[in-house]
């Protein structure tokens, strides 16, 4: 193989409708592959082969790959798109109408650009000196490329800190992190090897994907070489250098919708999923437990608390301290269907907590060993590992045999009693040992290799059996720990956070990491999971904070054994109540923009400066947040606080949602911000749906209406809205509707026109749409019979009486 001293010379050896291969006398390969005008596929091979296990990411507009994995030169689902190729001056140059990739023969170096605006930027280029690994150190792979001046790096899922990555590494080696300090704990629960780079200088991006299922690490700039220059870097464990190059051109969000794309649809999860879900882990340790969850229920009616499900911890699974999945501890809960069933009847479904590893006293450890279940060490034994207080072994998902024995388990323990959901946790795989073997689906391979892998499969297993025991009903999961496709299958959480303002003011930085890497549905635990209970006030604004999160659960597991709830404490009971109420009157909209999410891509959070990216003062590092397309958020994130100063983007109008007021953008302006007024500003040109009807615990109620901040001169405001059932698989069959809401303007009139679309029986004739009282311009309905009203809230409530 070569060496530093002799670099490999490449030369064209072949091309196709999509692949361009490269190679060398030594035997090593590089393999490009045009997979659509906006993305590159780089392959490097230093020994000519695939070293690496097959990939379940990619998935390019489908919902899942095959169980056994894709092949890796499998190219269904794109569409080969046209190219050039070149050979001239000792490099070869590939061009599509948005890249133009140019490899170096000599060492097979890649220089990268993308077309903007007509002509060519360069945006990366891989390091001159040792960008790959051609057998030089070790058998790990490396990419090294070059950094350039002022780039911002967004992506890599969940991670602690700021939202740029810049000047940080990064370990991608999922723990149990519990307590982690949400500013520097690293690594953390997920594994997702992407990120976004934007060059605010010509306002272009790219994302990089790299397919890999081994531990990795990313460095992005806080390593310095002065042999090398300025550089970032990859290096993963094993496998190969397998990556995507995804042109993202004026705005980052292209990059984010394409490797969503590029990974599989996201799933299409009940309504109900958007609810608020109780949870602790108080409840299921009880010894009557049975009763204190009756008693949760009694609480949130006695408070006019709405909540839609709650998460069942694992104590229901306990024998003495331990737990044991699916065993029901029958002391705690004598009478099984009977306490589902009083959830049921509330409307609340249960989510209960499953694990993926086997105690070595679990009742059933014996034959799921002797079945071979459990992934084994190469004398044939259980691969032993740490789980909570014992050892345990971890059940192993590559083995078609253990699959089917887990579907078996969660039908007969969970969904036969009537649960609806699973809670997959504690599936990090914290499998260290080289002599720990996975069954590999047929071709084993040692476990640590790709431990991430383990985890989707166990979620896809749970889902699995979720629609085969209810074919006609959408699945609803969650877990904790996940890879790259995990939104295909779950919503997911940041996992056992740390009771904090600092916790709260860096979730919301993790957050918009993660739906930067293509998982929007997701959220925290509010109030704080570990440590000490929070105060009053912090858990109000956690609260006021996690309302416009998809997942939004009050959940914790306090030193000093409180437990964080709605009642919790009683100044500030009411307030969280009204809270929740408004989180159910954002519910449409929420549901709106997950519909945009698994249809089109789209991510739910967006930080400021994506949805913004040229406006240089969005750059900024903040505390805000766009929900969508319309809606900006600024939550309080430190004590004693009243009012909250935020910046409007430039390019845009904004009214604040609690008085109507109209601010200009490209200012920065100081919010009263009460802890029962989360400050919300609507941007203009936009009209968001809402659920205006009076909501009662166990007494569900819909009434869809709008608010909007309709363009100030000439001009279009939109804004649209899903409805289906809400819970079954009819929506496959096209049984769905929306609402449109259009609002031209021009310096005179506004125009509105509100249309149902759909093959769903439409359910009211009115339809109310606010704009801001200070609005006076004369109003026209082209679609119904009109009433105006204006009110003291700072609102023009417009009444919209449908004709047809």
């Amino acid at each position: 193989m070569a060496n530093l001293k002799n670099r490999p010379r490449f030369a064209l050896s072949e091309r196709t409708d999509n692949r361009v291969a490269l190679r060398c006398a030594e035997g090593a390969r590089i393999e490009l592959f045009v997979l659509a005008d906006d993305i590159i596929r780089v392959l490097v091979l230093p020994h000519g082969e695939l070293r690496g296990p097959r990939t379940w990411a990619i998935a390019p507009g489908q919902e899942d790959v095959p169980l056994e994995g894709r092949d890796r030169y499998d190219t269904s689902g794109f569409t080969p798109a046209p190219f050039t190729l070149s050979e001239e001056a000792g490099q070869v140059v590939i061009e599509t109408s948005q890249i133009r990739v140019t490899v170096a023969l000599d060492g097979g170096f890649c220089a990268w650009q993308i077309r903007r605006d007509g002509r060519w930027h360069d945006v990366m280029n891989d390091r001159r000196t040792q960008a790959y690994n051609f057998g030089w150190w070790d058998e790990r792979v490396y990419h090294y490329v070059e950094r350039m001046p002022d780039e911002i790096y967004v992506g890599l899922g969940e991670r602690a800190g700021s939202l740029d990555r810049a000047n940080q590494s990064y370990e991608m080696r999922n723990v149990d992190a519990m307590g982690y300090s949400a500013r520097t704990t690293d690594p953390l629960y997920k594994h997702i090897p992407f990120y976004v780079t934007w060059q605010p200088q010509t306002s272009t991006g790219f994302g990089l994907f790299y397919d890999t299922l081994a531990d990795c690490r990313f460095d992005m700039g806080r390593e310095l070489d002065n042999y090398h220059g300025h550089y970032r870097h990859f290096v993963a464990e094993h496998g190969d250098l397998d990556y995507y190059f995804i042109a993202s051109p004026d705005t980052p969000l292209n990059a984010v919708r394409r490797f969503t794309w590029l990974t599989g649809r996201p799933a299409w999860m009940p309504k109900w999923g958007l609810g608020y879900s109780g949870s602790t882990m108080s409840y299921t340790d009880a010894p009557d437990a049975q009763q204190r969850m009756a008693e949760f229920i009694d609480r949130c009616r006695e408070h006019d608390i709405l909540c839609d499900s709650f998460h069942l911890s694992s104590g229901y699974t306990s024998i003495g301290g331990k737990r044991y999945v699916f065993n029901w501890n029958r002391d705690k809960f004598p009478d099984i269907d009977g306490f589902v069933e009083s959830y049921l009847r509330e409307g609340v479904r249960l989510c209960p907590n499953i694990k993926p590893c086997l105690l070595q006293d679990h009742p059933l450890f014996e034959s799921v060993a002797d079945a071979g279940l459990l992934i084994e060490a190469r004398d044939g034994e259980p691969a032993w590992v740490q789980f909570w207080d014992e050892v345990g072994a971890y059940l192993d998902f590559t083995n078609p045999r253990t699959i089917d024995w887990w579907k078996a388990r969660v039908k007969d323990s969970l969904l036969c009693h009537g649960i609806a959901a699973t809670w997959n946790d504690n599936n990090e795989f914290e499998i260290w040992s080289p002599d720990a073997i996975a069954c590999g689906f047929g071709k084993a391979f040692p476990a640590r290799e790709a431990k991430v892998l383990q985890t989707q499969l166990m979620m896809r297993a749970s889902r699995d059996a979720q629609r085969e025991h209810a074919p006609g009903v959408r699945p609803f999961l969650v877990s904790r720990s996940g890879g790259v496709g995990m939104h295909r299958y779950v919503q997911t959480w940041s996992g056992d956070n740390y009771t904090s303002w600092e916790t709260l003011r860096f979730n919301l930085k993790m957050g918009l990491g993660l739906a930067m890497s293509g998982v929007s549905n997701s959220g925290h635990d509010i109030g704080g999971f570990a440590g000490p209970a929070p105060t009053p006030e912090l858990l109000s604004r956690w609260v006021a904070f996690g309302i416009f999160l998809p997942r939004f659960s009050i959940h914790s597991w306090n030193d000093d054994g409180t437990v964080n709830e709605p009642w919790m404490y009683p100044e500030t009971t009411n307030v969280i109540a009204g809270l929740i109420k408004l989180r159910y009157r954002l519910i449409p909209y929420l549901y709106e923009l997950l519909w945009q999410s698994h249809r089109a891509y789209e991510p739910v959070l967006r930080p400021m400066f994506a949805e913004f990216p040229d406006d240089p003062l969005c750059l900024a590092d903040g505390d805000d947040m766009m929900l969508g397309a319309s809606l900006l958020v600024a939550p309080v994130v430190e004590a004693g606080r009243t009012e909250r100063e935020v910046y409007l983007p430039a390019g845009a109008r904004w009214a604040s949602y609690w008085s109507g007021e109209v601010f200009d953008g490209g200012q920065s302006v100081t919010m009263p911000a009460p802890h029962h007024r989360p400050v919300m500003l609507i941007r203009e040109g936009q009209a968001i749906a809402l659920n205006i009807a009076k909501q009662h615990f166990a007494r569900p109620a819909d009434e869809r209406a709008f608010i909007a901040l309709p363009c100030a001169g000439v001009g279009v405001a939109r804004g649209e809205c899903i409805e289906d059932d809400g819970d079954s698989e009819a929506w496959r069959d096209g049984v769905q509707s929306r609402w449109v809401v259009v609002i031209e303007s021009d310096a005179q009139c506004l125009r509105i026109a509100i249309e149902w679309h759909g093959e769903m029986p439409r359910v009211q004739n009115e339809v109310r749409v606010s704009v801001p009282a200070t609005d006076t311009r004369s109003v026209i309905c082209v679609t119904g019979e009109l009433t105006d009203e204006r009110t003291a809230d700072g609102w023009r409530h417009l009444t919209v009486r449908l004709v047809h």
